[in-house]
């Protein structure tokens, strides 16, 4: 029987001295849920789990795209497409594009991920030149204007990958985890760039027609294990690996929750965490509200949630709004506003 080990973060400055400090940042714990298909969950001390449970959890994470992960980051969307579910076609000309980046710098984003192929539910694939012609000229502008913030590159495709890297990328967010392109693992393996690995059911297209799990928290945990384990095989090093769970990627509401409850079970995959919350239709479908650019509020209370069980990297369109309530959080659970 496998068992899953979930640490029950706790944020605070009352820590107790028997406490662990979860993946090196602003969390604690010292208790444990333990998980199994088939069996009701238990809670346990800390000091009962596996020592090498214990090791994941508590291990300081490497610095991803160059970025100290001891705080929660920001990551800001630039989507160069003209019909992603959000903002699509607000930055297809180069200026708009390179005026959305100077906008999000200024607004406190740690990092940029850039993208050529929309992923909302329904959307059909971009031919590898469209893709390399949205987003590499808008890479090399940003890189020669001497704007040296990380750029994560978007993007399933190998091609694009690799002219991306060549025009400064420094992180690859595959939402196929390398299942999409048999040529992606090569490429990213022979580099030192941070890669993101995300859980998806089906690809966009029909992710959204009936998705189904037998446990939901369980199967995406073993997925993003498996591609994990795969990647570190092929030389990827698992302290460059980000693993986000995909919510929206192929799931209901109810799976969405599920995940978001208890997020910080996958810290004990040993990797960096990343989740993308930001204006999507769960948050819509629970508000009442249609309008993506108007789910604000539902998209900071997602995020600050994720960020109370230690998640690093928040990826987000409201930039300003989002630094706003991610440095207000902080300084309330650690009593400073020195951030």
């Amino acid at each position: 029987m496998k068992h899953y080990f979930r640490p029950l973060p706790q944020t605070g400055p009352a820590r107790p001295q028997e406490a662990l400090v979860l993946a090196g940042g602003w969390a604690w714990f010292d208790r444990i849920e333990v998980l199994a298909r088939g069996e009701g969950a238990r809670i346990i001390p800390a000091r009962e789990a596996p020592g090498e449970v214990l090791e994941r959890l508590s291990r300081p994470r490497a610095p991803i795209a160059g970025l100290d992960l001891t705080r929660p980051r920001l990551m800001g969307i630039l989507n160069l497409t003209p019909d992603s579910f959000s903002d699509g076609g607000r930055f297809n000309a180069p200026y708009e594009a390179m005026e959305a980046v100077r906008e999000m710098i200024a607004a406190g984003c740690d990092i940029l991920d850039i993208g050529g192929e929309s992923t909302r539910p329904g959307a059909e694939p971009v031919a590898v030149g469209e893709e390399v012609a949205r987003v590499i000229p808008v890479l090399k502008q940003l890189r020669q204007e001497g704007i040296e913030m990380p750029v994560s590159l978007d993007t399933r495709k190998a091609r694009v990958a690799a002219e991306g890297i060549w025009a400064g990328a420094d992180m690859i967010n595959d939402v196929s985890a390398l299942s999409y392109d048999r040529d992606m693992a090569r490429t990213v393996t022979n580099t030192n760039l941070s890669l993101c690995l995300m859980h998806a059911q089906g690809d966009p297209r029909t992710m959204q027609h009936a998705p189904r799990y037998d446990d939901v928290l369980l199967d995406v945990y073993d997925y993003l294990e498996e591609k994990a384990d795969a990647a570190e095989a092929m030389g990827v090093d698992r302290a460059r690996i980000v693993l986000d769970p995909g919510i929206g990627f192929g799931k209901t509401i109810s799976h969405n929750l599920a995940l978001l409850a208890r997020i910080s079970l996958f810290h004990s995959l040993g990797c960096t965490l990343l989740l993308g919350t930001s204006r999507k239709g769960f948050i819509g479908a629970l508000s009442g509200e249609d309008d993506p650019a108007a789910r604000l509020g539902g998209s900071l209370a997602t995020e600050l949630a994720a960020i109370g069980q230690g998640v690093q990297i928040i990826r987000a369109h409201d930039i300003a709004q989002t630094r706003q309530a991610m440095t207000l959080y902080m300084a309330c659970i650690e009593g400073e506003g020195n951030l």
